[in-house]
């Protein structure tokens, strides 16, 4: 008993080490070596878009099994069941053999075979220990099975893989999820979910062999520094899914659920380069997102520059960076130049339409002003020694006008603020009934 309990732990570690040589096997920053519990958070994503170009189409084909050649690669990523339901055999013994045992082992195709009983297997040879397995097919004949999508257990295809690698390392991208993961363990597959902007910029540092459902396993960057991935399928071959399960929540487990290449992205933006590098000032208080994604106020009359526009699919927003010229504070804005009009609806979606939210240039009005009447401007205040231009930045055109003696005047407004002016045109008072 003794001596078994040493074999399994040797096989164990061998296994662990095996991983950790692994070139398929690739971790987020930050995964620890200790072993901790996995999350099992889950959240509703963004259903998947149409790419804006057929990137899966050009370069990820899909082989059912019939269609397999001899030479193709494959990992072997058991999931729970498969920990309990052995999925291969040794092809000299013809003993089933643990998928935990196999685990991270490369399998390369070698044809399917029938047995004199009249079962079909699909041959396997596995480069870590050249030793040669097979799958018994359940039921049928090799031609019977191979046309659905059931295909082989725990393989997760690493010709998608190897492509990815190609066409993506050092690559732009934009997240097109809000829901991605980072690993917790360096030797598990523990994780956690994190959130992510839509539209953020990233850029792919790695891939590597995510599951088999989901094989490509990318992991990107952002501008802050921070690594998270997505494991997504490509071609689909041997993902034992159809093509109506990558729907809702879990539509982010497709490419196009969860990333979208710059260049599309880039070219579907080409309609608004026209505001790029336009000055411009809020009409109206607003909230925007900061550097450090936080969502805070800003003030009307605040000025910035339109720096860049990026599309989000399926919506009608837009994604605005914007820089004040100012501060020079760098802040994002979702907007719609699509305009709608909502009867009786002041300061809610219509606040998000480019036309009603903003005005094109620097107001002159504001030029040499001081930092404290500029604040009062903002607010919508005015003071003593106002001029009526400053007063009609703070508050707009008066509800009434009313004539004075001496040539004065008086601007009257509906919230019971009335401005009087000398005659040269500077508030002297200001009363509020």
């Amino acid at each position: 008993m003794k001596k078994k309990t040493v074999f399994i732990l040797m096989m164990a570690l061998a296994t662990i080490s095996a991983s950790a040589q692994n070139s398929y096997i690739v971790k987020t920053r930050g995964a620890k070596k200790a072993a901790v519990t996995k999350s099992t958070a889950t959240a509703a994503e963004d259903e998947a878009e149409p790419e804006a170009r057929d990137f899966i189409g050009e370069n990820f084909r899909f082989y059912s099994l019939c269609d397999w050649q001899e030479g193709m690669k494959f990992m072997v990523m058991p999931e729970k069941y498969d920990l309990i339901v052995n999925t291969f055999c040794d092809a000299a013994t013809g003993k089933e053999v643990s998928s935990g045992r196999l685990r991270h082992k490369i399998m390369i195709y070698k044809g399917h075979t029938e047995t004199p009983e009249g079962f079909a297997l699909v041959n396997f040879l596995c480069t870590d220990d050249n030793k040669n397995y097979y799958y018994r097919i359940p039921n049928g004949t090799f031609e019977d099975y191979c046309y659905g999508k059931l295909g082989v257990p725990t393989l997760a295809y690493l010709g998608d893989v190897d492509i990815a690698r190609e066409k993506l390392i050092g690559m732009k991208l934009y997240t097109k999820a809000t829901r991605y993961r980072v690993d917790t363990e360096m030797d598990g597959d523990g994780f956690e979910e994190i959130s992510v902007p839509l539209n953020e910029e990233v850029t792919v540092r790695a891939v590597g062999a995510g599951s088999r459902s989901c094989p490509v396993k990318i992991i990107v960057e952002d501008k802050k520094g921070r690594e998270f991935y997505q494991s997504v399928a490509m071609s689909k071959t041997n993902s034992g899914m159809r093509d109506d399960e990558f729907i809702m929540d879990k539509a982010k487990f497709l490419f196009a659920g969860s990333f979208e290449l710059a260049d599309a992205n880039i070219a579907a933006s080409n309609e608004y380069s026209k505001y790029i590098g336009r000055n411009v000032y809020t009409k109206y208080p607003t909230k925007m997102e900061n550097a450090s994604g936080v969502m805070v106020g800003i003030a009307r009359l605040s000025t910035f520059r339109i720096e860049k526009i990026q599309t989000q699919n399926g919506t009608r927003y837009v994604r605005m960076t914007l820089k004040s010229t100012n501060t020079g504070e760098t802040f994002v804005k979702q907007v719609t130049f699509v305009n709608e009009d909502i009867a009786g609806d002041i300061d809610g979606a219509r606040e998000d339409y480019y036309g009603y939210l903003f005005g094109a240039g620097i107001p002159e009005g504001l030029k040499g002003l001081s930092e404290a009447k500029r604040k009062m401007i903002q607010e919508g205040r005015v003071a003593v020694g106002f001029t009526k231009r400053e007063v009609r930045m703070a508050k707009g055109e008066p509800d009434k006008h009313a004539s004075a003696e001496n040539g004065r005047t008086d601007w009257i407004y509906n919230d019971g603020t009335i401005v009087k002016f000398t005659k040269d045109g500077k508030a002297f008072k200001i009363e509020h009934h």
